[in-house]
């Protein structure tokens, strides 16, 4: 992670309740070097437990990442960068349309009538 892409992102990531003096104990690893580690993670397309030596333990990161998911942080950490990069483009920081796509597959004789369907506009009758 870069330094800028850290500046933009430290801004976004929950203060530490020790730090707001709320209690706990200091963390062992810093936020950056976590968010390194499950970036590297999702680009590799690795498993937690092969994560390297050089990030921290993967049960740690693993540990940061679920709570960041079960508070829905990682949800809006990524509608937050989302509007970022919508409005440096000169967008509306929500989008006000969306896309949904359909794929239709031709069914076989044998498929059951009660899983199947008509797309009208492709004209297939199956799935």
């Amino acid at each position: 992670m870069t330094d800028a892409e850290w500046v933009a992102v430290r801004p976004l990531l929950p203060t530490p309740s020790w730090l707001e003096g709320r209690g706990g104990q200091p963390e062992g690893c810093c936020h950056r070097q976590m968010l390194h580690a499950i970036r590297y993670l999702v680009a590799g397309g690795i498993s937690w437990r092969a994560i390297p030596a050089d990030f921290p333990d993967w049960a740690r990161v693993y540990a940061f990442f679920r709570r960041w998911r079960e508070n829905g942080l990682v949800a809006e950490f990524h509608d937050r960068l989302r509007g970022r990069v919508r409005e440096r483009e000169g967008r509306e920081a929500e989008p006000t349309a969306g896309i949904i796509d359909a794929q239709s597959v031709k069914a076989a004789a044998n498929v059951p009538a009660g899983s199947r369907g008509f797309d009208g506009g492709k004209l297939i009758n199956g799935r």
